[in-house]
Parts: structure tokens; C-alpha cells; sequence
């Protein structure tokens, strides 16, 4: 079966389940999770609106807003941003990219009161379920993701937590427990009759590294592994379908956490983030999806180069691992699908943030106001070529030295001497080698554009086993290719020697 077919919108249908180390909708058939992560819509970063200095969590970001524009302002500020950060124009462009899921980032004071006592928040709720309605009504999976925890389980800024301690994972005598296990269970009460949800993703990355100007943090993996066991232990009280979605400790980045099944309908959930894009990023989680036989999720991964979506993602597909790209949409990026333009005067709330001078309520509440209008994904800058590069597809450029299989070919670097980094690696065909790549494609086809090849190389293009023809211009190597699906390409250099560094994979005008 071909990732093409697995990762398909018309494979999501009904409750998800692990079986046999691959993950399953309610047909039995095998699906790719492919998705985006929607940071900052219901937890906030800084860094995602460029802000400096400790304006980098919910809390302080809420402090911001109230401090520049009047706590009248900011209580409406917060309904409109949430009006506006994700709209069914969002979920309907993700459809219409070819993705099949979408990981929701909850912040828990979204849905409780920051009280005494379990108190929840009905419009933080609704809120959820007309985003459910939507990602229905579209075919999307839902990976429900509780990013920052009561106490918070990270100890750092993306949890919201408030002092950079995850209290959730130290504290012995607490509230944050007691809210956590009482959230996912109404959680669990709510939605347990909605196939739309995927998973649960119970804590995203738990218990921090060690990191500069943030205090120490003692070996928490036992402590988190029983969290998981409780918080499993009283959902299936009340759900017993939803598959469950486990982090690991350090950025969700460790494999050696997985020593125990949690559930047998669970997947381990892991994140990787400036990384030589290659086969060693996967392989302790490959040995723990043999060792355990559960199935394998990189829920978060991104904020990095087009290229190197395209050299760490095929690779994660190919090897039966789904992808969820962090985020969907930010300020003034070329990462992300969905750019934010920033409002005139935005330099000075920045400016603030790293200590400028405070600009006037009217100026601030100006600048906001502009800001809530970019905000709408109408308003944004489209940036397609994120999209092809996660699976790809046309409209991407990819590196040579990310092919699939080899032989007879090097590494090197410009200057000819050899390389080892993906970064720095362009690679030297010379008679008799070949090298194979993996591609998408939909019925719309591509064309394919090898730069650089020299007058005295001669290098065969065959698609999926078949000979293509090529045309040579201007020192360019041109092909079209109107096969669908998964394609395998491979380059076999019959005569002379060509060193090629990317390739160019465009969308047929």
C-alpha cells in the first residue's frame, strides 16, 4: 500500500486505533496522520508574535495586552483574537492541502478556572466543539492536545507555567493533579462519542532539560510514568475507544521512556526540531515500535527550511510515521503556511517588550486593532511551498543527497572535498552510479528540473521503473512527469560525471 493512499482524506473515518505497530480507522485500514499544529491559538507563544523579553507565555502576554490597552480592551482583545486565529477558512484550507489532521494545543485555564474547586469554562468548550464541527465537516482528525497542564508538566514557557517548575510532575501535596485527572475525564465524558478525535494527547512534552536561568529539575520519568498510568486508569472508566497519545520526557524527544505498553490502544508521540534530517532521528523510535509494537507519531516537528521538510518528512512517511508540522500559522515567517502580516507600528510594541518606551493606550489599542484584522486567514500571506514540501509534492525543491537508495555515488562539498553534514552535501554521479528519490504526485503531474548537469554528463531519468524523457536547456536537465501517487525517481548517470545539489519539483503551469 502506498503512503499516497494512507495519508488520504478518505481514510478518515470513524475511532482510530493501534494495531500491529500502524495506526487504523474504524474501516481497517492502515492511515498517515499528516497534519498541522495550531500553535498560539489557544496558547500563546512570544516568540510567534515576535515579542522579546519575558513576554513569552499566555500569562504575560495577557499582562501585555492589559498594560498597554486597558483591561476593558483586553477582555474583548482575547474573544476577537480567538474569533479570528482559526476560522472555518483555516480548516478548509488545510483540507484542500491534502492534510488529514490537525493537532489542537489547549491551554487549561481555556476550559477552568484558575480557581479554588474544578470549575470549568462552558465557552472554552464551545469553543472546542465548533472547532470539532469544522474539522467534521472537512475530514480532519483531531490529535485534542493538552499543551499546558494545571501546574504546568514542562516547567517552561510553552506550558504557561508559573514559575518554570512543572509542578503537575513535583508537587506532592497540590490542586494540579486533582484539576489534570479532572480535565481529561471531562474530557473524556464530552467527547467519547466523537470519532473525530483521533487521539488524546495527554501532556505535550513533559518535564523539561536542564536550561539557562531556569531552575534545576530532578529525574522525573517515574513520576510521569505514573501520571500516565492514573490519568489512563480514570478515562477508561468513561472512554474506552480513544486511542491515547504518550510524550515522552525532554521535549518528547526520549525513546528510552517507552519500557511499558500505557495502553494497548496508545502511540508513542515524539518531536524533533533542528536535526540532521535523516534515518538516525527515527531509529530509536523504530527499535521502540519493534521492542513494544506500538505505533509511531512525530506530533510536532517544523520551524526550519522548506528543504528540510522535505528531506525529514517523506523519510517519517515512508517509514509508517505520521507527521504533524508545528505551526499553521505565525508572524512574518517562511516556514509556516500561513504568514501574519505585522501591523504598522508593531515595531513598537516589540520595541517595549526588550524595555523601549510604552506606547499610548490609543496607539497600542490601534495597533492591535490592525492586528486582529491580519490575523484572519484571508489576510495572510499563503506560503504553498511549506505545504508541497512536507510530502514532496510539486511545488518544492529537495536536496540530492535525500535519496532513498544509492549506488556508486559521494558526498561532497562545493569546492569538490567530501562532506558528511546534510547541510553542506551536494552529490558527484559519475558513469555507472544512480540514485533513487521518493516523490508525490496528484493527477495534475509535475515537472521535474535538474540544475547544473554538464555538457559531457549524461544522466537517465526513469519514473517508478519507466524511462522518461528529458529535455537539456541552458545546462538544466527538464522533465514532465504526469504519474499519480508515490513515485520513485532515479537518476543513473551513463557517462561523465555531474555534481548535483537540489532538485527542482514544480507544479505543471
Amino acid at each position: 500500500m502506498s503512503v499516497y493512499e494512507k495519508r488520504s482524506r478518505s481514510r478518515v473515518c470513524g475511532f482510530l486505533r493501534a494495531e500491529h505497530g500502524k495506526i487504523i480507522n474504524e474501516k481497517g485500514e492502515e492511515i498517515l496522520l499528516v497534519g498541522m499544529g495550531l500553535g498560539n491559538w489557544f496558547l500563546q507563544e512570544g516568540y510567534m508574535f515576535r515579542f522579546g523579553g519575558r513576554y513569552n507565555r499566555p500569562r504575560t502576554i495577557e499582562q501585555l495586552v492589559r498594560d498597554l490597552c486597558g483591561t476593558k480592551y483586553a477582555e474583548a482583545f482575547w474573544e476577537r483574537f480567538r474569533d479570528n486565529y482559526i476560522t472555518e477558512d483555516d480548516v478548509r484550507a488545510m483540507a484542500e492541502a491534502g492534510f488529514n489532521s490537525v493537532r489542537l494545543p489547549i491551554n487549561w485555564r481555556v476550559v477552568m478556572e484558575d480557581e479554588p474547586g474544578i470549575l470549568f469554562k462552558e465557552d472554552g468548550f464551545a469553543r472546542i466543539d465548533r472547532f470539532l464541527d469544522l474539522c467534521e465537516k472537512y475530514g480532519l482528525y483531531v490529535c485534542l492536545d493538552l499543551h499546558g497542564a494545571p501546574g504546568g508538566q514542562t516547567g517552561s514557557n510553552i506550558d504557561d507555567s508559573i514559575d518554570d517548575i512543572p509542578r503537575l510532575l513535583m508537587d506532592k501535596s497540590s490542586d494540579s493533579r486533582e484539576k489534570t485527572l479532572a480535565l481529561w475525564c471531562e474530557f473524556a465524558r464530552r467527547y467519547r462519542d466523537r470519532s473525530i478525535i483521533g487521539m488524546y494527547d495527554l501532556l505535550n512534552e513533559p518535564a523539561r532539560t536542564e536550561q539557562p536561568g531556569t531552575p534545576k529539575l530532578p529525574d522525573l520519568r517515574e513520576p510521569l510514568k505514573q501520571f500516565y498510568r492514573d490519568c489512563i486508569k480514570e478515562i477508561r472508566k468513561i472512554d474506552k475507544r480513544h486511542m491515547f497519545s504518550i510524550e515522552s520526557h525532554y521535549w518528547a524527544s526520549q525513546a528510552n521512556f517507552f519500557t511499558e505498553v500505557f495502553d494497548e490502544n496508545m502511540c508513542a508521540h515524539f518531536h524533533r526540531y533542528w536535526c540532521q534530517p535523516n534515518i538516525t532521528q527515527y531509529r530509536e523510535f523504530l527499535d521502540v515500535r519493534e521492542k513494544l509494537g506500538i505505533a509511531l507519531y512525530l506530533g510536532e516537528t517544523g520551524e526550519n527550511t522548506n528543504e528540510w521538510f522535505s528531506a525529514m518528512y517523506p523519510l517519517g512517511l515512508s517509514l509508517d510515521i505520521g507527521v504533524n508540522v508545528w505551526p499553521w500559522k505565525k508572524m512574518e515567517t517562511d516556514s509556516s503556511p500561513c504568514s501574519v502580516k505585522a501591523p504598522k507600528g508593531w515595531d513598537r510594541i516589540i520595541a517595549y517588550t526588550n524595555g523601549g518606551d510604552r506606547p499610548s493606550y490609543e496607539e497600542a489599542q490601534a495597533i492591535f486593532d490592525e492586528y486582529l484584522e491580519n490575523i484572519r486567514f484571508a489576510n495572510c500571506k499563503w506560503l504553498p511551498r511549506v505545504i508541497a514540501s512536507i510530502t514532496r509534492s510539486p511545488g518544492c525543491a529537495f536536496r540530492a543527497v535525500d535519496y532513498a537508495a544509492s549506488e556508486g555515488i559521494s558526498l561532497v562539498k562545493e569546492d569538490g572535498s567530501s562532506a558528511e553534514k546534510w547541510e553542506e552535501s551536494s552529490v558527484r554521479f559519475s558513469s555507472g552510479s544512480r540514485a533513487a528519490y521518493l516523490l508525490a504526485c496528484d493527477e495534475t503531474g509535475g515537472v521535474l528540473t535538474i540544475p547544473g548537469v554538464p555538457e559531457d554528463a549524461v544522466l537517465a531519468l526513469s519514473v517508478n521503473g519507466a524511462s522518461v524523457p528529458a529535455e537539456r536547456k541552458d545546462g538544466n536537465l527538464t522533465a514532465v512527469i504526469t504519474m499519480q501517487g508515490d513515485i520513485t525517481l532515479t537518476l543513473a548517470c551513463t557517462s561523465g560525471t555531474a555534481v548535483i545539489d537540489r532538485i527542482l519539483w514544480e507544479a505543471r503551469v
